[in-house]
């Protein structure tokens, strides 16, 4: 008998039998793929993802040989030479990238020696034992879901996209069998239950209808709240609409968090969803929305999944917790991600990344803040947006106040968009809405800025960049006003949780509050000031900045002014340069420049002045389809794909007692490092290699626990270089701290 996985028993009886894993993973695999019509292929790539086992060398491997055997790509041969018709024959070529790659991740077609075309080139099927004929089914027709190959521009995208889920059912399957398997043998149980969202739809729906209830009889009675109740009743009207794609486009504080969950789940409801998947731009307010999501629902059916550490270089193997592995499949009726998360598994190569990719299938998925999708990788984004909704049965839902103008027109290979506004008259809304004034400065160096503030009682200030705000910051200390906070992604998170909870009850309580940040102000963050700076910019982050000033709409709009400036003495990032130039040829165009139609324009603008630099990272040429095959190079693709090339590196800072408690739990292995990474998610400033560098070789910083953790635990040492007010100083090793404090 040959064998897929053996224990410690010499006498192989509690051995998992070869054909029992193959046929087992091919049932799963083809269950998990049957939504979206993929459980023929995924089946074929299940029962023969293993088949290199069936290599005399390999059973004596799991003997304990230590001969090394690629049992990876026999069952990519197989299935290539079992194909002749060019449609069965590349979806075979997608089946292949997927078997070899179900271990080392998806692999390019050419390239090195680790390529498709160059390990086909040493498989040797004729090595194998013979009876893997007799114990398997292989039966390699009529391979193809209805959707593959319908005829136009993104078909080679459409394929390599298919071969990316086909490969998820794969390695889910695949890991999920053999970790039946040794559950079984060692008596451990993996605890991975979520319930379906079916089954909860009903009490999720209820909850949420009770917490609405609740907000409208304790709410204030204005303008802007009987705006919302109207925006959320409209929208939730629209639930029976056909899945697809959606645009939410409502002005920020329109109460678009609660009335776009209310639209998830009334349409989950309505059409069957598997799951609700909630993506944010800025790791700074996800733990916001995701804690309004478990107040309302419990932590037992909401998955938050982030993280500034990268938990496959830390895993400890042996580890089996929740969430964990919920983090790797999904399974979780609604997930809280950010877009980063959910877009690079889209493009991924890796196993552990991809795993998820087939429960994404069948979901709603809410993307806030969308005029945020990075601009160098729009074009890939839209496509893969495009292909969700089309062939796997999401809808998603581009929800912002700032609508990025990203509907098919001429010239710009956008979505289609027509008709497919959720909100009611988003033209009308801006101006029901308008709660602000837009007025231009001109330039502005840090005395008058100071100077403006010290003329405001309660104001905040938006600059470029956190060099900009620490100084800024540090001289209205010196100029002695009152109330001056500091806010940037120099402190950690949980330190930006206090100030703004700081911030609002000053606001609230009507105490001076001057509160300096950059733009991770802007996005999500609900804070209510009277007066806003914000130094030149594009129309998009200027319209969030508006967003923070009047929010609740209690003053006299010509009042509530917002001041556009230019920043003396700092300079410009080049994005936010071209961004700048883009604001100004439409600034004169449109009598009010938050208006839909400026956004429109403004965004057009920003297209088309980037052109091809909208797929900046060449990625959809790495799917290449022509007489001859597929060329895809999966691997390359997802290396290219990176959403924040910010080049920064994480510093974990014990700031409080449970942050030191993590940190030492670090030198326990019997922990696992999945579950130290997210309860120190908290804690991290993201710094300049170099300037971690210069801090772990003065010893301010320490990789802990390096033989346990790897490399991805860098602890501060030298708590004087960070304080509440001012974050971690990385650039003077010597600053003692601040000695003004308003906590």
């Amino acid at each position: 008998m040959y064998f897929a996985h053996s224990s410690k028993d010499g006498g192989k009886v509690d051995w998992q039998p070869l054909a029992e894993h193959l046929s087992e993973v091919a049932a799963l695999a083809a269950q998990l793929g049957a939504p979206w019509g993929g459980d023929r292929a995924a089946r074929i790539a299940g029962l023969l993802h293993d088949l290199g086992k069936y290599h005399p060398d390999f059973q004596r491997r799991l003997e304990g040989s230590d001969i090394r055997v690629e049992h990876s790509i026999a069952g990519a041969a197989l299935i290539l030479s079992l194909t002749a018709n060019p449609r069965e024959r590349a979806v075979a070529e997608l089946i292949a990238h997927a078997i070899a790659g179900h271990h080392a991740g998806l692999p390019d077609q050419i390239g090195d020696a680790s390529s498709l075309s160059e390990r086909l080139r040493r498989a040797q099927l004729g090595s194998l034992a013979t009876i893997w004929r007799n114990e398997l089914d292989v039966e390699a027709s009529d391979l193809a879901p209805a959707f593959a190959f319908k005829s136009n521009i993104n078909g080679p995208f459409r394929l390599s996209f298919l071969g990316r889920m086909l490969f998820s059912c794969l390695v889910d399957a695949d890991f999920k069998n053999t970790e039946a398997y040794y559950n079984r043998i060692e008596g451990r149980t993996a605890d991975r239950d979520w319930p379906a969202l079916s089954d909860v739809l009903p009490a999720l729906i209820e909850r949420l209808d009770s917490e609405l209830a609740q907000k409208t009889a304790v709410g204030i009675d204005t303008h802007v709240n009987h705006l919302r109740q109207q925006v959320l009743t409209h929208v939730r009207g629209k639930a029976n609409e056909v899945p697809g794609l959606f645009t939410l486009t409502v002005p920020t504080g329109g109460g678009k968090t609660l009335t776009s969950l209310a639209f998830a789940l009334d349409h989950a409801r309505a059409h069957g969803m598997r799951r609700i998947i909630y993506a944010i731009p800025f790791t700074s307010v996800i733990d916001q929305t995701a804690g309004i999501f478990r107040d309302l629902f419990g932590d037992d059916i909401v998955l938050e999944h982030h993280s500034a550490i990268d938990e496959e270089k830390v895993r400890n193997l042996s580890s089996r917790d929740k969430l964990r592995l919920a983090m790797e499949d999904w399974a979780a009726p609604v997930v809280v991600t950010t877009t980063v998360q959910l877009f690079e598994s889209l493009f991924s190569a890796r196993p552990s990344r991809c795993r998820k990719l087939h429960n994404i299938a069948g979901s709603v998925i809410v993307l806030d803040e969308a005029q945020t999708l990075p601009r160098h990788l729009l074009l890939p984004i839209l496509r893969v947006i495009e292909e969700l909704a089309a062939n796997y049965g999401c809808t998603i839902v581009l929800c912002t106040a700032t609508q990025p103008a990203l509907g098919a027109r001429k010239g710009f290979p956008g979505l289609p968009l027509d008709g497919r506004e959720l909100a009611p008259d988003p033209a009308g809304l801006a101006r029901e809405l308008r709660r602000t004034r837009l007025d231009f400065a001109g330039p502005m160096d840090n005395a008058a800025l100071v100077d403006a503030l010290g003329r405001e009682r309660q104001a905040l200030v938006i600059v470029n960049s956190r060099a900009h705000a620490l100084d800024l910051y540090r001289d209205a200390v010196k100029a002695g006003l009152d109330g001056v906070l500091h806010l940037t992604t120099r402190q950690y998170a949980v330190n930006r949780r206090e100030i703004l909870k700081y911030v609002r009850a000053r606001l609230e309580n009507d105490r001076p509050c001057r509160l300096i940040a950059t733009s991770l102000v802007e996005a999500g963050v609900d804070v209510d000031f009277p007066r806003v700076f914000r130094a030149e910019a594009g129309l998009d982050q200027i319209a969030q900045a508006a967003g923070r000033c009047n929010r609740e709409g209690r003053r006299d709009p010509d009042a509530s002014v917002v001041t556009v400036f230019e920043a003396v003495g700092y300079s410009v990032p080049s994005e936010i340069k071209g961004l700048i130039g883009d604001f100004s040829r439409i600034r004169d165009k449109h009598a009010d420049l938050f208006a839909p139609a400026a956004i429109q324009d403004y965004f057009e603008e920003v297209f088309w002045r980037m052109g091809d630099r909208l797929d900046g990272k060449d990625i959809l040429r790495q799917f290449i389809v022509d007489r001859t095959g597929t060329y895809f190079q999966y691997r390359t693709a997802g290396e290219k794909f990176r959403m924040i090339e910010s080049g920064l590196l994480p510093v974990i800072v014990p700031g409080d007692e449970a942050a030191r408690t993590a940190v030492a739990d670090l030198g326990n292995a019997a922990i696992p490092s999945g579950k130290l990474a997210r309860q120190l998610q908290g804690y991290i400033v993201q710094v300049p290699p170099k300037a971690r560098a210069l801090l772990m070789a003065n010893g301010h910083v320490t990789l802990m626990a390096e033989d346990i953790r790897g490399d991805q635990f860098a602890v501060l040492q030298a708590p004087h270089l960070y304080t509440k007010e001012t974050g971690l100083i990385w650039e003077d090793a010597d600053y003692l701290g601040e000695e003004n404090s308003i906590w």
